[in-house]
């Protein structure tokens, strides 16, 4: 075949010809199985064309005649057919790539790709099955209603180099794994495949198959114009060819502006030539304006030194002057404010005394727990003290005996109004303690949440507890007028109807009988016994599980009878079973002895000693050791008696420094702050000299050695008692304080003489 007849046309009008070519792109989405275009796979040729803009074009316009040369190269080259095809190597073959077709049944739609024709049937399912989110093994892929073998290539079914190919894909559980195309994303819709129908001749075209490769990049804005008629913008277009990479150098480079240092212009003053004129002859020169300079006193080196020295001497005493005067001046401050915090404090331990004075005596006169009845014990033990050795240093014989008997009905007395208030207490705490019980049976769940948020839920037995506890209240209401007294007693009514039982039926009885005295108009002050009958049925009721299940776990007494036999004891004292907790015990106790309410009568009784001033140091102590140190365990196995000895017996029930007895000033603090407190590692200080001990930093240095021995003496009497206490055995490093160990405590150590 000849070669056509090339035309010699000038770069403005090849340029213009080139704008004019439209390039149509088709995205092939076959609803019907047509076999797709008609075209010899074998013939066809990689035909790799760059889209340039106007600009780039213009700047290649020397390159024109170049590119009709391979124009026409390639317009042989289509010519010749078979006959002129280049001979491939397998390895190029291989990876040469070509365009298949996957026909999703059974919904038919149509996903066209780019696949290399060197990689086999399993390759092409994985590709698939990354894609549509199924599993390989599910795929089956056929070629004209046969399966094709997964080490099957593109090659062995015969596919030439950019060619193309339809298969058919399935699903093998088309119920799990059911074949859906994959959603294009709805931002860019270009496929991975079009094809591009280039002229080349007059009347012949070919359709060339052209990959997309994304662009990962940003494309840079490069200005543009705008219409002057239609005030159209128009940007241009940037270079769709990627950036060349710079090659990696095995050396690291610097820039040179990083390492040389910055450079400044300054200008600078000029030297500047100056002459004088003098009158001579032929000029002249004006004195009118020349000044006489007359010397002054010559002064020597020595006399200028002098001088400096006078004149800083001077300087000096001025500033120490106004140092001096600003040093009195802190210490004058300082001593003001010093003795101002005297005064303060002064005030302030005796507005703490006067009102210590003020809650001891409110306690007294208004009784209301069991520590207000242990103080007037006590204090009515002091009182008969006093007034027995009064008796006995004034008094004898028969006058003797008969104050004694005096003093004896007097006690008698204040005993029996001490009851009274007792018992007036009892009930008044019985009705708070009842009112505890329904209010904590009510309470919603709460939790907290990681965001610090208290989260509050009602749940059906709180929202029952709720009601019963609302109704309680109405019942034990004594303002109510009749009407609505009546209304109370209604609700009462209908609420225990639900269940059937003996109790449920006294109350209602009782409910009818008030009811019908209300209205035969009985007065409210006989009917307060009945009325009180309906409310202590009404509480058995509220306290039954069955009728409210939420105060189930409120109750001491268990509600399974297997857990009565558990931690159950008896005591000596009343000979009656009460549970473990019913028992105050000693740490070093091997036996269960009196259960808590006979030890309190035995105290009423014979003792009477008040534990409110040691449970006040005892809730000290472990406030203070809970901020220090919270794993702590040792303060919380002493109990009141145990921190009773130790304050009284072993440091004498007063300060080990300075020797006050006053308990309500008195604490238990640390004698080494970095170890955990500890019986063998306290000492008995007031409030302030504990601030001060616990800023030490040096205990050696800051007390002498008298005082460090009589405390660690004091540490080995603690250690060698509470010993014998099983539960501290794991904090006692050394059980038994050896004698040679006793000897080191000693003040004063004796002397040894020998005899002859």
């Amino acid at each position: 075949m000849s070669e056509p007849e090339s035309k010699t046309v000038s770069p403005e009008a090849s340029l213009a010809a080139m704008l004019q070519e439209v390039i149509q792109t088709e995205t092939e989405v076959h609803e019907d199985d047509d076999g797709g275009d008609d075209y010899d796979a074998e013939s066809t040729q990689e035909i790799k064309a760059d889209v340039c803009t106007a600009t780039d074009m213009l700047l290649q316009e020397g390159n024109i005649m170049e590119l009709n040369k391979d124009q026409r190269y390639q317009y042989d080259m289509n010519q010749q057919g078979s006959e002129s095809n280049q001979t491939l190597s397998s390895s190029d073959v291989g990876s040469s790539t070509a365009t298949v077709k996957i026909l999703l049944m059974p919904e038919r739609h149509m996903i066209t790709v780019a696949f290399t024709i060197g990689l086999t049937i399993l390759d092409l399912k994985k590709h698939f099955s990354f894609e549509l989110r199924v599993p390989s093994d599910i795929i089956q892929i056929t070629l004209d209603e046969k399966s094709v073998d997964d080490d099957q290539t593109l090659m062995d079914i015969g596919v030439q180099p950019h060619g193309m190919i339809q298969f058919e894909m399935s699903s093998l559980d088309p119920e799990n794994y059911p074949m859906r195309p994959v959603k294009p994303q709805q931002e860019y819709n270009m496929p991975d495949v079009i094809t591009v129908r280039v002229q080349t001749d007059t009347d012949s075209y070919q359709d060339v198959v052209v990959e997309i490769e994304r662009a990962t990049r940003g494309k840079a804005f490069l200005g543009g114009y705008r219409h002057k008629v239609t005030k159209a913008e128009y940007h241009h277009a940037a270079v769709q060819t990627m950036p060349k990479k710079r090659p990696e150098r095995s050396v690291e480079m610097f820039s040179r502006d990083t390492q040389t240092v910055e450079l400044k212009n300054q200008d600078q003053q000029c030297s500047k030539n100056a002459s004088t004129q003098m009158t001579k002859i032929g000029c002249y020169v004006s004195n009118m304006e020349d000044k006489l300079i007359t010397p002054g006193t010559y002064i020597t080196a020595g006399e200028y030194h002098s001088k400096r020295l006078r004149a800083v001497i001077t300087l000096q005493s001025y500033v120490r002057r106004w140092l001096a005067k600003c040093f009195t001046e802190s210490l004058r401050q300082a001593k003001e404010q010093h003795l101002a915090w005297l005064e303060n404090e002064r005030k302030r331990k005796k507005e703490e005394k006067e009102q210590q004075i003020r809650d001891e005596y409110h306690r007294r006169m208004n009784p209301e727990s069991k520590a207000d009845f242990d103080l007037l014990y006590n204090a009515l033990k002091k009182w008969r003290m006093e007034e027995v050795e009064r008796i006995n240093v004034t008094l004898s014989g028969a006058e003797r005996k008969a104050a004694l008997c005096a003093l004896l009905e007097q006690e008698t007395q204040f005993i029996s109004s001490i009851e009274r208030n007792k018992m007036a207490a009892g009930t008044r705490n019985q009705d708070k303690a009842i009112q505890a019980f329904l209010n904590k049976c009510a309470e919603p769940k709460k939790w907290r949440a990681f965001d610090g948020k208290v989260t509050q839920m009602d749940t059906q037995f709180t929202i029952r507890a709720k009601e019963l506890r609302d109704l309680y209240r109405s019942i034990t209401q004594a303002q109510f007028t009749k009407d609505e007294r009546l209304d109370v007693l209604l609700t009462l009514k209908h609420t225990i109807k639900e269940h059937k039982c003996k109790l449920t039926q006294d109350i209602v009885d009782l409910t009818d009988r008030e009811v019908d005295l209300l209205m035969r108009g009985v007065k409210k002050s006989n009917l307060e016994g009945l009325r009180k009958r309906i409310a202590t049925l009404f509480l058995q009721y509220i306290k039954t599980p069955a009728f409210n299940p939420q105060v189930s776990k409120f109750l001491q007494v268990p509600q399974d009878p297997a857990d009565l036999k558990k931690n159950i004891y008896l005591c000596r004292g009343c000979n009656e079973y009460q549970s473990s907790t019913d028992f105050a015990l000693k740490t070093n106790a091997s036996a269960v002895g009196l259960c808590r309410r006979c030890m309190d009568l035995d105290n009423e009784a014979r003792r009477r000693e008040d534990f409110s001033l040691y449970k006040n140091i005892l809730r000290c102590l472990r406030e203070s050791e809970a901020e220090c140190s919270p794993e702590a365990k040792i303060t919380y196995l002493l109990q009141e008696q145990d921190l009773r000895y130790l304050v009284d017996v072993l440091w004498g029930a007063q300060s080990a420094l300075s020797g006050w007895k006053d308990l309500h000033d008195l604490l238990l603090v640390r004698w080494e702050k970095h170890l955990d407190w500890s019986p063998w590692n306290c000492i008995l200080l007031m409030k302030d000299e504990a601030d001060a001990h616990l800023k030490l930093e040096n205990i050696e240095k800051a007390y002498d050695v008298v005082v460090i021995r009589n405390v660690k003496q004091k540490h080995a009497l603690a250690r060698k008692y509470f010993s014998q206490i099983p539960a501290m055995a794991e904090w006692l490093h050394d059980a038994e304080i050896q004698p040679a160990a006793l000897s080191n405590l000693l003040v004063s150590k004796p002397i040894t003489k020998e005899t002859k």
